[in-house]
C-alpha cells in the first residue's frame, strides 16, 4: 500500500493514505494526516513542532505530541531535506499536487494551497499563506504572516515583506510588483480579457479592489480573506 524505507521514522497519530513513497531518513510526526500518492525524499521532516521560544517541544516520535496538527493532501512531491512544521495556533496545511524542491521550509500555521511550486531553499515564515498555482523562485524568503496570491510568480532571491496579489509577477529585495504573470495566466486557461485587465492594472501599480472579469473573482476572494485574517 505504501513504500516505506526501514530507516524512516513514523510517529504515533500519523495517518497515511495509500501509494505514498517514504524515503530514507524521513521523519513523519503526528498529529499528521497524509493523503495518497505523495513522495517524501530522503531526510524530509514533516510535523516537527513550531519554532517558537518557550513552547513545549514534546517528543512526538515517542508519543509526547504537541501542536495543533498538520494536513497534507495527495500527489505532492517533497524533495530532500524539506521541512514542514506543526501548527501552533492553527493546523498547518499543504494541499495537493504541490512540488516542494530540496531544502524548502514551511513554518508553523502556514497554508499552501493546491498546485504550488517552490524551488530550492524557499523559506516561508510562520502563518504564511500561498495561493493555488503560485510559483516561488529559488531562495525566495517570505516574512511571517504574508500572503502570496493564487497564480503569482515570485522571483528567485526575493525578500517578501508585503502581500503579493493574485497572478502578479514580483521580485527583488524588497520584493515589489512588476506586472502580471501573463504567461502563467495563459497556461492556467484564463481568458485574454483577464490577462489584459491585470496587466494594465499592475503596470499602473494598482491592485484592484474587485476585478471586473468574472474569471478572477475566486482568486481575489481567497486573497482578500487571507489578507484580512
Amino acid at each position: 500500500m505504501n513504500c516505506i524505507h526501514p530507516s524512516a521514522t513514523i510517529g504515533p497519530e500519523v495517518e497515511l493514505g495509500t501509494g505514498n513513497t517514504v524515503g530514507p531518513g524521513v521523519v513523519l510526526l503526528g498529529p499528521l494526516t497524509v493523503g495518497d500518492d505523495n513522495w517524501f525524499g530522503a531526510h524530509t521532516v514533516i510535523g516537527a513542532p513550531a519554532e517558537i521560544r518557550g513552547i513545549e517541544h514534546g517528543a512526538a516520535w515517542d508519543g509526547r505530541l504537541v501542536g495543533t496538527g498538520l494536513s497534507v493532501g495527495s500527489r505532492n512531491v517533497f524533495r530532500e531535506f524539506v521541512t514542514v512544521h506543526q501548527g501552533h495556533y492553527d493546523t498547518t496545511s499543504v494541499g495537493s499536487d504541490c512540488y516542494l524542491m530540496n531544502k524548502t521550509y514551511v513554518g508553523h500555521d502556514g497554508h499552501v494551497e493546491d498546485g504550488v511550486t517552490m524551488a530550492s531553499s524557499v523559506t516561508l515564515g510562520g502563518h504564511v499563506s500561498v495561493g493555488a498555482g503560485a510559483n516561488l523562485g529559488m531562495g525566495c524568503v517570505v516574512h511571517q504572516r504574508r500572503v502570496i496570491g493564487p497564480g503569482a510568480m515570485v522571483g528567485m532571491g526575493a525578500v517578501v515583506t508585503r502581500d503579493v496579489p493574485p497572478h502578479a509577477k514580483a521580485f527583488g529585495n524588497p520584493c515589489r510588483l512588476h506586472g502580471a504573470n501573463a504567461v502563467g495566466m495563459s497556461r492556467a486557461g484564463l481568458p485574454e480579457e483577464a490577462v489584459d485587465f491585470l496587466s494594465r492594472a499592475y503596470e499602473r501599480g494598482e491592485v484592484p479592489e474587485q476585478p471586473q472579469p468574472e474569471s478572477l473573482r475566486e482568486a481575489w476572494a481567497w486573497w482578500r480573506a487571507r489578507v484580512a485574517a
